[in-house]
């Protein structure tokens, strides 16, 4: 079986609209944005809109740190390595009103929700 010449930069613009989907291999919604930190240069969040039928989240986003997610290239999917119970509670905003993602409250109240699921990888 040959292996798969996986890349290590790609495009901002080339993950958006890429599907997102959990572990147990349902599909949660698609990547809005991605956000980088101008200043060193780093994927900070992934902005996530789940899919119309999940929990019924449409019209809320989600930022969710870069970290706890994983591409499957061969599959040109996300995983998200975050279980649904806690995506039902996740701290989410609203379409047309979004936060200062370069507040550090907000990245340390994200980081903080998400932190368990950002240092394992799957």
């Amino acid at each position: 079986m040959a292996r798969h010449a996986y890349r290590r930069v790609l495009s901002a613009d080339t993950l958006e609209d890429t599907p997102v989907y959990g572990t147990d291999g349902n599909k949660l919604g698609t990547i809005e944005e991605i956000m980088i930190d101008i200043e060193d240069g780093k994927v900070e969040y992934a902005v996530l809109e789940f899919h119309e039928g999940f929990m019924n989240m449409k019209e809320k986003l989600f930022a969710v740190p870069w970290n706890a997610m994983q591409i499957d290239e061969d599959q040109e999917r996300i995983i998200l390595n975050v279980p649904e119970d806690t995506l039902k509670s996740a701290p989410g905003f609203d379409k047309d009103d979004w936060p200062d993602m370069a507040d550090p409250l907000f990245s340390s109240q994200i980081n903080e929700y998400y932190g368990s699921y950002t240092a394992s990888r799957i």
